[in-house]
């Protein structure tokens, strides 16, 4: 069963950009994932097919129709087990946890917000979970769904070339990644640490941990903090 991901959007030309490329290309041409566009503007209303409209109760901007979305959610005709996610600058975080959890499951309904934001009331009638890839904001949820894909895609089966490459990577243990090296030995009068050379794997294994855990203290202590509180449950 291949992962099969639906995107709604103003912009169905913005797909699958990079996803068609490299890896996540292949595996597309393959058949390892699928992906669908649900072009907004289909479902829009009047001569402009306008999908928009000025917020209740006034303020800047403009507002996604709920109805309009509606249809468009409806139309796909996803399983009821399917997610259903809105990209939203306030959703929750993407994580990797969450990134493995969608790539164990059957695909995503993945709706891309625009302008100010999205009718509340469509978020609670169609089941929409918001889900955030960063504290910033950008001009719409398009790159952020890249995103997510592109997290999702490459951990299916059969995408990444060494399954075992996605191991030790940061965030699947709680830690940043630990550095790397590789030829030349000396570069620019920097050497490759000498117990990498060493040929001993122990060794190396309590090296690369120490790093991740070093790195990780100087630069997101927050995930440490995460892992001592998992740990006292």
């Amino acid at each position: 069963m291949s992962f099969a991901a639906t995107v709604v959007t103003l912009y169905p030309e913005m797909f699958p950009g990079h996803l068609g490329h490299s890896l996540a290309g292949k595996a597309l041409a393959d058949g390892v994932w699928s992906l669908r566009t649900i072009p907004l503007r289909q479902f829009g209303r009047g001569r402009h097919r306008a999908v928009d409209d000025t917020p209740a109760g006034g303020g800047a901007g403009m507002v996604l129709r709920p109805d309009c979305l509606a249809e468009a959610i409806d139309s796909a005709g996803v399983a009821a087990e399917t997610p259903r996610l809105l990209m939203s600058p306030r959703g929750k975080p993407l994580t990797q946890a969450l990134v493995r959890d969608l790539a164990a499951g059957p695909g995503a309904l993945i709706v891309c917000g625009r302008f100010e934001g999205v009718d509340e009331r469509v978020i609670e009638a169609r089941g929409l979970t918001e889900i955030s890839i960063g504290d910033y904001i950008l001009s719409g949820g398009e790159p952020a769904a890249l995103t997510l894909l592109d997290a999702v895609i490459r951990l299916l089966p059969g995408v990444m070339g060494n399954e075992e490459s996605g191991a030790e990577e940061s965030f699947e243990t709680g830690l940043l990644e630990h550095p790397h090296y590789t030829k030349p030995a000396e570069w620019e009068g920097r050497a490759v640490p000498d117990i990498l050379k060493s040929g001993n794997h122990a060794a190396i294994d309590a090296w690369r941990r120490e790093q991740a855990e070093r790195l990780t203290e100087e630069r997101r202590p927050d995930l440490l903090a995460r892992r001592a509180d998992t740990s006292r449950q």
